[in-house]
Order: C-alpha cells, then sequence, then structure tokens
C-alpha cells in the first residue's frame, strides 16, 4: 500500500483528535464549572490532571491489548468508557465527582490516538509513515480550531453541554469505527496482553536506542504544548482580561499554526527525511519559546505576546511531532500498540506534571507557562542535536553494507 485512502486518513485522524477534543471543548468552561461548583483555581484546574492521567494510564493497558485481540475491538472498548463517562461528567455536582468523571474519560479516549499510530504503524514505516502522520495532523488539527470556540458557544447553554457534546461524538464515532475501521494488527500476541509480557515488552521497546531518544525529544515538544493547553485559558482570562468567546478564537488561531506545519512536513517528509524535518522543527521551537519567555519577562500586557510564540511553536512541532513518532515506532513491527502506548503514556504523564505544576503556580501572569514552554523548545533541540543525530548515525553505521 503505497498510500492510505482518504477515508481511513480522515478516520484516523479523527482519533488522534479525540485527546485535544477532550480538553479543548472542555477548556473555555473551567473558569466557569470552578464558579458553579464553588471550587478554588487549583482544584478546577486538577479536572484537567486527571484527565491527562487518565490519558497515560489508558495507553498502557489499550496498546497491550490491541496488540493481542487486535486494533477494533480493544478501541470499541475505549470509546463505550469514554462515553460512560461523559454522561456521568455532565451530572456531577461536585469538583471531586467531575474529577473522577475527567479520570475515566481519559482512560477510555486514550484508546483513540493509541490505536490510530498502531494502524499507521502496522501499514507503513519510516518517512512513509510520517507523511500519514502529518496527513492526520492536518485532520486533527481541526478539532483545536473548532473546539474551544464550541466549547464557548455551549456556555450559553451551561457547562454541562460541553460533555453531552462529548458523549455524542463518541457515540458517533463508536458507529464510524464499528462501520469503517479495518483490523489491521498481525496475529495475535498471546503474551502481549499479560502483566509479564507487557513489562517485558515495554522494556524491551524502552532499551531501543531508537525508541528513547526520539522519545525524549517529543517530552520536551510536547511539554511546551501541554503548558499552552493547561494554562491559557487562565492567562488570558483571567491574568489579561479576555472574554471566554475571545479566548476560544485566539486558541483556535494558535492551531492555525499547527495546520500549516502539518501541511508543510507532509510535503517535505518524502522529499527530505525525518531528520531534516526534526533539525528545522527543532531550532523554530526553540527560537518561539525563547520569545515567549522575552515577552513574559518583558511584561507584555497583550494577547499577541502569547498567541503569536504560541502559532509559532506549534507550526514547529507539526514539523517534528510525525516525524518523530514514525522514528520510534519503525523499529517495532511487531509490537505497535506497546510501543504507541508508551509514547502515548509518557507524554500524558509529563502532561499531567506540567498541568499540576502550573494549575499551584499560576500568579495571574503568563511567565510560568512561558518559561516551560521556553524549556520545551530550547529541550527540544538539544535532544535533536546531541541525541537524535548521534542514535541515527550509530544505527547508519550499523546496518550499513560492508
Amino acid at each position: 500500500m503505497s498510500s492510505a485512502p482518504l477515508r481511513l486518513t480522515l478516520l484516523l485522524g479523527v482519533l488522534i483528535a479525540l485527546t485535544p477534543l477532550g480538553t479543548d471543548l472542555y477548556l473555555p468552561a473551567l473558569p466557569a464549572i470552578g464558579q458553579a461548583l464553588q471550587a478554588p483555581v487549583d482544584r478546577t484546574q486538577h479536572t484537567v490532571t486527571t484527565f491527562f492521567l487518565g490519558l497515560a494510564i489508558g495507553q498502557l493497558v489499550w496498546g497491550p491489548l490491541s496488540d493481542r485481540y487486535g486494533r477494533k475491538p480493544v478501541l470499541l472498548a475505549g470509546l463505550t468508557l469514554a462515553l460512560l463517562a461523559a454522561l456521568a461528567g455532565g451530572l456531577a455536582t461536585a469538583v471531586g465527582t467531575l474529577t473522577w468523571a475527567r479520570f475515566a474519560q481519559g482512560v477510555g479516549l486514550s484508546a483513540g490516538p493509541v490505536t490510530a499510530r498502531s494502524v499507521v504503524r502496522d501499514l507503513f514505516a519510516h518517512e512513509h509513515a510520517a507523511q500519514l502522520l502529518a496527513r492526520m495532523t492536518i485532520v486533527f488539527s481541526v478539532v483545536p480550531i473548532a473546539a474551544p470556540i464550541a466549547g464557548a458557544l455551549l456556555l450559553t447553554l451551561g457547562w454541562p453541554a460541553v460533555f453531552a457534546v462529548l458523549a455524542a461524538v463518541t457515540l458517533l464515532l463508536i458507529v464510524a469505527v464499528a462501520r469503517l475501521l479495518p483490523e489491521t494488527a498481525p496475529r495475535a500476541q498471546p503474551g502481549a496482553a499479560n502483566a509479564g509480557g507487557r513489562a517485558q515488552r515495554f522494556g524491551a521497546i524502552l532499551r531501543e536506542p531508537r525508541f528513547s531518544a526520539h522519545g525524549l525529544l517529543l517530552l520536551f515538544t510536547f511539554s511546551g504544548i501541554f503548558a499552552f493547553v493547561s494554562s491559557s485559558a487562565f492567562v488570558l482570562q483571567q491574568g489579561l482580561g479576555v472574554a471566554p468567546a475571545t479566548y476560544a478564537l485566539l486558541f483556535a488561531s494558535v492551531m492555525l499554526g499547527q495546520i500549516a506545519g502539518a501541511w508543510l512536513s507532509s510535503r517535505l517528509v518524502m522529499r527530505l527525511g525525518i531528520g531534516a524535518m526534526l533539525r528545522l522543527g527543532t531550532r523554530l521551537a526553540c527560537a518561539a519559546g525563547i520569545a515567549a519567555l522575552a515577552l513574559a519577562i518583558g511584561g507584555a500586557q497583550h494577547w499577541s505576546a502569547v498567541i503569536g510564540p504560541m502559532a509559532a511553536y506549534m507550526f514547529a512541532c507539526s514539523c517534528i511531532i510525525p516525524a518523530a513518532t514514525a522514528a520510534a515506532l519503525s523499529p517495532f513491527p511487531g509490537a505497535a500498540g506497546a510501543a504507541s502506548s508508551l509514547v502515548g503514556t509518557l507524554q500524558f504523564a509529563l502532561g499531567a506534571a506540567v498541568s499540576s505544576a502550573l494549575g499551584a503556580a499560576f500568579d495571574g501572569t503568563a511567565g510560568p507557562m512561558a518559561l516551560v514552554i521556553a524549556l520545551g523548545g530550547t529541550g527540544a533541540l538539544l535532544s535533536e542535536r546531541f541525541v537524535v543525530r548521534r542514535i541515527a548515525a550509530r544505527h547508519a553505521t550499523r546496518v550499513a553494507p560492508r
């Protein structure tokens, strides 16, 4: 198969977009939820943290299960759990109940991206996989543009309407997956789903230098994204006085950078290769992160001081993430589910830590958020330069014909 059918690309793009759907539709409602449930900022933001924890833990389960039982039945199980959690979240009357519902929702929705990445690896490797992931990112990016705007509009009906929409979308996806998603998993692997088999497989994956090097690069890159996702509502609405509807539009404008980067990546990766895309993306991410921090330290009080650098950072991320993900998964044709689950688990465990730390550090300014974005961009550049390139050179030497 030289390229994926458009229908499959669209469905996979929507599946990886489940995680931003669960956050971006929800973020504009955070201040309103805090007021309605009489919860302070840190406890309200904890509903974002536990969602990320659910995403992290869930992927450890769904990936190996999909290697054992197939992509499709495992994905349907996860979506069903997410549907039930969305219904429970909409009925919550206390922030503690909502926190648990968000955790369960994260566990369920995590089946989407882990399955989508696994299907890509089942079908493709290297630059072909990176190209498909970039095309999926274009589809994925529509959600962060539309979801905050929809979330702000739904607030006119009350914050539980956000969960009603999440439940409806999840139900539609259950139907679409049942009818349209082919089964791509290789033959069943009996040891993949038990605890001992999972531990051995995860250990072997983590010891593979190509996975760990590109995984480190992804962690630095995602730290900046998680900083913006978890803190931007409070920074822009409470710190800079932006209205919820305006915040939704500003958040969506940042995602235009992601779409532009994904479009460029899908066009260039086959011509330039994964290495060149990583070099380009990490340099841009570092520059954007440093710009965000410089503006925050300089006391800039306009929303453009946050949105401009972050749009550039997201452009860079769309050059990095498809390429680095493809490179991390390529060594594991027989364990794509487990490898994909580790990629997602590490990312969202980091997301939970970043969200929790920034919730505690929030001081009404963009400073703490901008610091994490700058550290993420700088760390991405350094890891690409001193870790990824070294591992790539070592692997090229090892496989070169003699």
